[in-house]
């Protein structure tokens, strides 16, 4: 199937869905400017094991390590914006088409584009919180901390160590994922997964909570065989021709 036919398809089972969700991963953020974590040769944990600098471990037992080799990445991604498939997702949710979407991303790009029904399952960098009392801080509180080399950032409260709002390797699932995986399992019959690799459990297992799928990623998915329509192409691209023939269709 040619590409143009690709987005009609995938256009078609928008419009005749009731219950459209999507489903985003890194490689809708890499066109904002924001390395992948998996890709081959190219993959952030091809440089960086996440276990011996990322982890909840590492941040309990180690704060400075994680602060000095994990945090500069954590804050770099604050400074990127959306790209066109960011906005296209948030004008299929403006006009009434997309009812949420669940994102692994930690970039806080959807919702900079103007979506409203996010799940970020992963966390996000908007804020932070003391491991001990909870207490909850903004994330550019634990910049300006690690700018004057504060590290690691304490909480102001107890001294205890800060952490960002994001799940770390190590770390349970958050509430929000359930509150995703109850909604998709009760309303979803048309998930449109894009940039994921969807290797990522238990994210990945939420496509089969889908009665059809439409998968746009550059690379293939153990999802391919199952979906309706299988889109080989950047998302921001794809996404937005694809928000341009729901438009105009």
């Amino acid at each position: 199937m040619k590409y143009r036919d690709q987005i009609e398809r995938a256009a078609a089972l928008i419009k005749k869905s009731t219950g459209f969700y999507s489903l985003t991963g890194a490689g809708l953020s890499t066109e904002s400017g924001i390395p992948d974590f998996r890709t081959p040769g190219e993959g952030i944990w091809e440089k960086f094991d996440p276990i011996e600098t990322s982890s909840v471990e590492v941040l309990q037992n180690n704060p400075r390590v994680f602060y000095e080799s994990a945090f500069n990445r954590f804050a770099s991604i604050t400074m990127a914006e959306p790209n066109p498939g960011h906005y296209a997702l948030a004008k299929m949710e403006e006009i009434g088409l997309l009812k949420g979407l669940v994102t692994q991303n930690i970039d806080g790009l959807h919702v900079k584009a103007g979506s409203h029904q996010i799940w970020e399952v992963h966390g996000h960098l908007r804020s932070g919180y003391c491991q001990g009392c909870k207490k909850r801080y903004p994330f550019e509180e634990l910049v300006h901390q690690v700018e004057l080399k504060r590290i690691p950032p304490v909480c102001r409260n107890c001294f205890d160590v800060l952490r960002p709002d994001v799940v770390l390797f190590g770390d349970p699932m958050p509430p929000i994922f359930y509150e995703a995986e109850d909604t998709l399992r009760s309303n979803c019959d048309l998930m449109l997964a894009a940039g994921s690799s969807l290797v990522v459990y238990p994210v990945a297992f939420l496509p089969r909570l889908a009665k059809k799928l439409i998968i746009i990623n550059l690379l293939p998915t153990e999802y391919d065989h199952a979906a309706e329509v299988v889109i080989r192409e950047k998302c921001s691209k794809a996404l937005a021709d694809l928000a341009e023939a729901l438009a105009t269709n």
